[in-house]
């Protein structure tokens, strides 16, 4: 199973430097769907066989995404909530087109491309990089401390995407109650957390990066019926709720059917999960 829903992110299938790929056969269709692309997050993804997009514009940043990916959503969300004009380029993970490894060599999403060609890759990075590079609404602190703890919250977090991606891969075949007890224990880590903290969110009174760093599994834990897992952390569950009213958040919110649907597909490997609902 790829990465994109919920394993660590540096896969083995990329760093083949693909060559870019012939000349459509009906270049008037590929410029379309290249325009629909660069339309929103909710535009169908590019795929083998289609021709790679042009230069970004000025003034804008451009973001290679996939509308289901958690990794991907981590870096809309900072786009979001900051407030950066950008274009998205969904990618069609299941068929990944063959300019998409010289954005990126692991063939991963998110990637950020720049107008002066500059890219981006490593969810995290990207996040980090468009908090430094672009003014307004700052989502690390600048105290040293602050930062580094924001940090460490995130090592906390760390396991939980492996096990998300453990669960979804088992789900089917055996008694998953090993799975849901180590998830138990994780989220146990983040409640502590919460507790020590004496805030709502883990970086303070109001919604930072660390939160939204994260946030992208919690919101599949219904989808995944693992909610009972963090019935026993209160405070955490408090923190879900109150995740769900931030603008950036409710934004970019998936309807639980949507998200069934494309997992429905995604696990059969089929290459039309990418675009399930479109």
């Amino acid at each position: 199973m790829d990465r994109h829903f919920g394993e660590e992110e540096g896969g083995k299938d990329g760093g083949r430097g693909d060559p870019l790929p012939e000349s459509p056969a009906n270049p008037g269709r590929e410029l379309g769907l290249r325009c629909a692309a660069m339309s929103g997050g909710s535009a169908r993804s590019l795929a083998k066989g289609s021709a790679p997009p042009g230069p970004v514009p000025e003034g804008l940043i451009r973001v290679y995404s996939m509308r289901f990916c958690p990794f991907a959503q981590r870096t809309r969300l900072v786009l979001k909530a900051k407030g950066i004009r950008h274009q998205i380029i969904n990618i069609n993970l299941k068929n990944k087109p063959e300019w998409f490894f010289k954005k990126n060599p692991f063939g991963l999403v998110p990637v950020l491309e720049n107008s002066q060609g500059q890219l981006i890759y490593e969810s995290a990075i990207t996040c980090e990089y468009l908090d430094e590079a672009y003014p307004g609404k700052k989502l690390l602190p600048d105290d040293p401390y602050e930062k580094a703890y924001q940090k460490m919250v995130f090592e906390l977090f760390s396991k939980i995407p492996s096990l998300v991606a453990s669960f979804l891969r088992r789900q089917n075949e055996e008694d998953c109650s090993g799975l849901k007890e180590e998830l138990r224990k994780e989220f146990s880590k983040l409640e502590e957390v919460l507790t020590n903290k004496k805030t709502t969110f883990f970086g303070g009174n109001s919604v930072s990066m660390i939160d939204y760093l994260i946030w992208p599994w919690f919101e599949r834990l219904e989808v995944l019926e693992l909610n009972d897992c963090a019935d026993h952390t209160l405070k955490l569950k408090l923190w879900m709720a109150a995740m769900r009213e931030d603008p950036a958040v409710s934004a970019l919110l998936t309807e639980p059917k949507v998200f069934r649907g494309f997992l429905s597909l995604y696990l059969q490997n089929s290459p039309d999960a990418c675009d399930y609902g479109l």
